[in-house]
């Protein structure tokens, strides 16, 4: 039996980033060791817990059931140090300089940038915000801090996330006035015409899209796909201007309706309801535990919670 105090808790550190990476140079190259200490202090892990911990296999090396089982209570001890280690700081908005660091659609962004930015000018004028897309951050970054908050859907996320629902939104789609669809507005029509497809949720790069993956082709064609249905996309996109500017070019973009109101006054685009239902969609933020007791942090997220409850 191992006793509390011979125990290098160092180790939990090693673990955890092990666990995360599951790649022995990778952990190591977080932690800024070397590799040949990384692969040293698995082996010391091994022999306290008498547990291989990683098994390789041929898609890599693979958590064992126990570290699987202690992995979420690792990070818990871990963000505990963190708070009780942390430096109390006071946060005083008017006279701060502070960088906060988002990761936002393009959606979120377009949506949620513009009133943000006119409560930071009253409340907060030395502020910088730092707009990075879904594609710049993963959830490690999230995780350990080194981005204040995500703002996206997100399908699923680590329990130890802190996280707050901003809204909730419906659909609508963007049409050319002149497009033959609006003489006859149907559900039919809608099929038979040209559309352009966009979505980007959660993180990370996106993969390429083909026609014939429905199933994952996000809201709309998955509302459409239990129907029995599917449209006609000619352009896939992740950005939500791109699709707005094609709808002039006589596609059909179906988005969100907080997205899609951005072009209301556009005098060559007509926003109607989809023919048919589509599940609403949950705009999220998201944060580190690590940064759930700071006193800017804590100012900065209820600021962007107020300000969507009225965008």
């Amino acid at each position: 039996m191992n006793h509390f105090r011979q125990i290098d808790l160092n180790l939990l550190i090693y673990l955890d980033a092990l666990l995360r990476e599951r790649n022995v140079t990778r952990a190591a190259e977080q932690l800024n060791i070397t590799q040949p200490a990384m692969s040293n202090g698995l082996k010391r892990l091994r022999n306290l817990l008498n547990d291989p911990i990683l098994v390789r296999t041929s898609e890599g090396m693979v958590p064992t059931e126990r570290a699987l089982i202690m992995q979420p209570q690792v990070r818990e001890i871990l963000y505990s140090v963190e708070e009780i280690i942390q430096p109390s700081r006071n946060f005083t908005p008017a006279e701060s300089d502070r960088v906060f660091r988002m990761m936002v659609s393009d959606y979120a962004a377009s949506t949620l940038m513009s009133p943000l930015l006119k409560s930071l000018r009253d409340q907060a004028p030395h502020v910088t915000i730092d707009l990075m897309t879904p594609s710049d951050v993963s959830f490690h970054d999230v995780e350990n801090g080194k981005v204040d908050i995500a703002i996206n859907r997100f399908d699923d996320l680590p329990q130890s996330f802190h996280q707050k629902q901003l809204w909730q939104d419906d659909f609508a789609c963007l049409i050319h006035k002149d497009h033959p669809l609006l003489a006859d507005y149907t559900l039919e029509n809608y099929l038979k015409a040209q559309h352009c497809w966009v979505s980007k949720t959660g993180f990370g790069v996106g993969i390429g899209m083909t026609p014939d993956a429905v199933q994952k082709l996000g809201w709309v064609d998955g509302a459409l796909s239990k129907m029995g249905h599917t449209r006609r996309i000619q352009v896939f996109t992740r950005n939500y201007h791109v699709a707005m500017h094609l709808a002039r070019e006589g596609l059909i973009a179906t988005l969100p309706s907080r997205a899609a109101a951005l072009y209301k006054d556009s005098p060559d685009l007509v926003l109607k309801e989809p023919p048919f239902a589509i599940p609403s969609i949950d705009l999220q933020m998201i944060w580190s535990p690590l940064l759930q007791h700071d006193e800017g942090h804590k100012w900065f997220r209820h600021l962007v919670a107020e300000v969507a409850e009225t965008a």
